[in-house]
């Protein structure tokens, strides 16, 4: 796991070694172990890496050289799970190291463009051919792993975060306001576009090739297999569910540092203790966050029942009031690509908490909604209206509060594409609704704020759930093995009330919250003026308006103060360059 970064002149000129420089350092957090560069004709490429696997000799970049004699050189961000399997299929190449990243360097040297169809893993790679004098990136299919670009008069030029090209003075951190207003509304933006003008996205299962400081041609793979569903029956898919739990865990596990997991006490974090605990010898490590004295529901007691159960090393980590003042400023400036997902919060300190531990891996349960179908608002999408059906995020967060200085519904316009992209694939329309949420929620919602949060720390997260191949198969279930009596995720339900009965699998749980809106309701008097007041939230809200949402206690009103209580912090750093020292009313305060 690492960050990488890398330019390309438009002129052949060498790249400046400064702006190498602001690169690595941007990213340092992301490789706090070590660092690398490359730089040949107009290409510059630099690595900082989080030693994972292959601690001795897996430091980048990495060269090598094909059956051809033709060189390439790579840096990548990632783990490739199966590197030992493509090892045994490539026979006699001479590998240099013991890497799971030289692997897809090999591959590309024989296959070209065709590498990426032999990974298994999260990625994203950057490869320098020599002899054609051009750049290839790539991005796992699913977008775990996080890469962006940029293109201006002078070169071309990628890494990722967006704050290191902004930082390298490659871009300018002046918003794409689309993408703001995405974000503003569902807290997650779509597609290429961020919400810094000028930075893009390398999308999901994408692969750009560049020359001459010039991106000339793209390629785009999928996981998600085409057609209806296969019949398929229970014991079969309860067979089979089994047996790729066991394989994608095992793979997901395979690490040279000590790894550990995000445990929360519902389905998809229980079947990931459950294999963790099957495969290893040793006692999984575990943690838990909680929010004592709030009227949220605290997963702690169930988590904590469960771990006992199956012989856990279980920590419970305490998320308070005073966490959400004192650390919202440094969790908004370590994600640059903003999701307003509340979540960020405790992920966030379950990071610091993992690294104290000595864990530098954590397994996290991500993408199990969406490849099982978990979410209510799947269920409400694929009824009739006459049966209270709607479409998924229908209204945006601060629609119709009364609050915005003019409202569109352009900011729907990247789910549309999305809703038009997941047409004509002959899937079910419960298949078209995941679909949809993993072109856009998935990637730039809960990837993002994973990766953010635990590389903030040093920290790996891995995410079992979308392993090619369960994912494949989880999807392509029959919708009545993913939907069944008003509950979604039913054959993982099934499988767990099998493995660990005492979870209750079918036993009605509450969503994950946090207790933001308490929080928010407590300072709202002293919260509102000051949000109101900032740069960014002026220029597009009533001011009037955001000091009364912020003494409004209603469920929707607090969703939508604590969407712009993030904005306001995100733009605070990343628009006009504050430093996030001190808690959240001190440093809006200070923008005043």
């Amino acid at each position: 796991m690492c960050g990488i970064a890398g330019i390309m002149t438009r002129d052949g000129s060498a790249p400046p070694a400064e702006v190498l420089d602001a690169l690595a350092g941007a990213l340092a957090h992301r490789g706090p172990d070590g660092h690398g560069r490359h730089v040949d004709g107009d290409v510059g490429l630099i690595q900082t890496r989080l030693a994972i696997i292959d601690l001795e000799t897996g430091d980048q970049p990495i060269a090598a050289k094909g059956p051809d004699g033709n060189e390439a050189v790579l840096v990548a961000n990632g783990e490739i799970y199966n590197y030992v399997e493509v090892k045994l299929d490539l026979g006699r190449v001479p590998f240099k190291t013991r890497s799971d990243c030289e692997v897809p360097l090999q591959l590309y040297l024989r296959e070209e463009l065709a590498f990426t169809d032999h990974l298994r893993g999260m990625y994203a790679i950057a490869i320098h051919d020599r002899a054609r004098d051009r750049l290839i990136l790539t991005r796992d299919p699913f977008g775990i792993k996080p890469l962006y670009f940029t293109q201006s008069g002078s070169a071309f030029a990628f890494a990722s975060e967006p704050q290191a090209l902004i930082r390298a003075g490659l871009a300018t951190a002046r918003l794409n306001e689309n993408a703001r207003d995405e974000m503003l509304q569902m807290q997650f933006s779509c597609g290429r576009e961020t919400p810094f003008a000028g930075i893009e996205r390398v999308l999901p299962g994408e692969t750009l090739i560049v020359e001459k400081g010039r991106v000339i041609g793209r390629n785009q793979m999928t996981v998600l297999p085409d057609g209806a569903p296969k019949s398929l029956t229970r014991s079969d898919a309860l067979m089979r569910l089994d047996d790729l739990l066991d394989d994608a865990v095992g793979v997901h596990q395979r690490s040279d540092v000590p790894y550990g997991m995000f445990f929360s006490g519902g389905i998809d974090s229980t079947i990931l203790l459950a294999m963790m605990s099957r495969l290893n010898e040793r006692p999984v490590t575990a943690f838990t966050a909680g929010f004592s004295g709030t009227q949220v529901h605290d997963e702690r007691a169930l988590a904590r029942e469960i771990a006992a159960h199956v012989g856990a090393d279980h920590h419970e980590v305490e998320f308070g009031a005073a966490d959400f003042w004192d650390l919202l400023p440094e969790i908004a400036a370590a994600v640059d690509d903003p999701a307003a997902d509340y979540a960020v919060l405790p992920s966030y300190k379950l990071a610091q908490t993992a690294r104290a531990a000595g864990i530098k891996v954590i397994l996290s349960g991500e993408g199990g909604d969406e490849v099982f179908a978990g979410y209510g608002r799947y269920r409400r999408a694929t009824r009739w209206r006459l049966l209270g059906g709607r479409p998924m995020r229908e209204r945006g967060t601060l629609e119709g509060l009364g609050v915005l200085r003019e409202e569109n519904r352009t900011w729907r316009n990247g789910l549309a594409a999305a809703e038009e992209e997941a047409q004509g694939n002959g899937w079910t329309p419960l298949q078209r609704v995941q679909a949809m949420d993993m072109a856009d929620w998935l990637p730039n919602d809960l990837l993002t704020k994973l990766d953010r949060c635990l590389m903030a720390h040093g920290v790996e997260g891995r995410v079992p759930f979308l392993d090619p191949k369960l994912a494949a198969f989880g999807f392509g279930l029959p919708d009545a093995l993913k939907v069944r009596r008003g509950r979604g995720k039913w054959i993982l339900r099934k499988w767990l009330e099998k493995v660990v009965p005492m979870s209750r699998p079918f036993a009605a749980k509450r969503g994950f919250t946090v207790p933001v809106g308490e929080w928010i309701a407590a300072e709202g008097q002293r919260l509102g003026p000051l949000v109101a007041a900032q740069p960014g939230v002026a220029e597009i809200c009533r001011p009037d308006a955001v000091t009364s949402l912020f003494r409004n206690a209603g469920k929707r009103e607090m969703q939508a103060a604590w969407t712009l209580l993030f904005y306001a912090v995100w733009h605070q750093h990343h628009i006009l360059g504050g430093v996030p020292k001190g808690g959240v009313l001190e440093v809006l305060g200070e923008a005043v």
